[in-house]
């Protein structure tokens, strides 16, 4: 994490065994996300009452980038029943951490998919004997490959036979990785 966590209490008295428990839940949200840039922890009592307890509210800000802010907030005895503060802020960690996986799961796609773009084409030549051969793509540019992109299509491949790659840019311009192959020659 960029920047120390700040907890706050409010109408709660702090002790050492709220702050393990918040470093504790702090430290699962680190290990699903290691780049958060901060963590404001808020734990307040707003109800005094004698016979049914009081009741606490607990509110989390996270800060992820590029640009991303979370808000997980909880509020006891919504549902009729008296939580007490320990149960209420695993609570309330247990669903920021389950949004927090989200995000990063969604990130993560969103790189993955940017990385890789399929691409259809033609097998234009093959070279057997030297082990490589080119595509022509649907726009009209020529495509190396070599027969280690092919995996175990490099003797099935014909000139032809369509195709699809993955482009990537190599020392002598495009290049196709991941070549597989869609269907038969055309006649």
């Amino acid at each position: 994490m960029q920047t120390t966590p700040e907890v706050t209490y409010l109408g709660v008295e702090k002790t050492a065994a709220l702050d393990k428990l918040i470093s504790k839940e702090i430290a699962k949200l680190e290990k699903i996300c290691d780049y958060i840039i901060s963590i404001n922890v808020a734990v307040e009592s707003y109800s005094r009452r004698h016979r049914t307890g009081n009741y606490y509210r607990i509110r989390i800000n996270l800060r992820i980038p590029p640009k991303h802010e979370m808000v997980v907030k909880r509020i006891s005895g919504t549902e009729g029943q008296l939580e007490f503060l320990p149960a209420v802020i695993r609570k309330t960690f247990e669903a920021a951490g389950r949004q927090l996986e989200t995000l990063v799961e969604k990130q993560r796609k969103e790189i993955k998919a940017h990385n890789k773009k399929e691409v259809m084409a033609l097998v234009d030549n093959i070279f057997r004997a030297e082990g490589y051969g080119y595509l022509r793509s649907l726009g009209g540019q020529q495509v190396y490959f070599h027969k280690n992109s092919c995996h175990d299509d490099w003797e099935k491949i014909e000139p032809g036979m369509n195709v699809r790659y993955i482009s990537q840019e190599g020392e002598k311009g495009l290049q196709a990785s991941s070549v597989e192959i869609i269907d038969k020659p055309t006649v």
